[in-house]
């Protein structure tokens, strides 16, 4: 797959612009309701996590992100056959997500998202996403994936770069 000359521009992170990739977390439009005496307001349901495969867990871990140069020379995606992949940012910055459908010989031509610091997103098994990509500054995530046994990581090198931009 021959990589595109004009940089592939990052769209804001909404719902419905990436419900054919997984799902944002966040809590605008949330289903959640009061708990705890009133005191704590619960966002529900927010994300479908998958642990398949021979001992299979969920996981819960941090990560720290440096950041990336814009604009971003996108080489590597990956995907994990048996567990989802959720990700949310611990600082209010923004961050990129970047995604792409199977293709014939892999993973097609990329499509990349403005998340906010307020935005998190699951990666249904066998999505193909770009890596961790926060940008300007270094940031931490809280993520939770799947341990257990098996390979549950695949990764694809694009013979040329995909450039992508974030609008100012």
């Amino acid at each position: 797959m021959k990589a595109q000359m004009n940089p592939i521009i990052a769209k804001p992170l909404t719902r419905a612009a990436f419900a054919p990739y997984g799902e944002v977390i966040e809590m605008d439009g949330a289903h959640h309701y009061p708990i705890n005496g009133g005191m704590a307001e619960r966002f529900h349901d927010l994300a479908r996590v998958e642990a398949a495969g021979p001992g299979g867990r969920v996981l819960v871990s941090l990560f720290r992100g440096q950041p990336y140069a814009l604009p971003l020379a996108l080489r590597l995606v990956e995907r994990h056959p048996f567990g989802s992949q959720a990700f949310f940012p611990l600082q209010d910055r923004p961050w990129l997500v970047i995604v792409a459908r199977d293709g014939e010989d892999g993973p097609g031509v990329p499509e990349a998202f403005v998340a906010q610091g307020n935005q998190g997103v699951n990666y249904p098994r066998n999505q193909w996403h770009g890596v961790l990509t926060p940008f300007g500054a270094a940031q931490d995530f809280i993520v939770i994936d799947r341990g257990g046994e098996g390979a549950n990581l695949e990764e694809f090198t694009y013979p040329s770069p995909f450039p992508i931009a974030v609008r100012d």
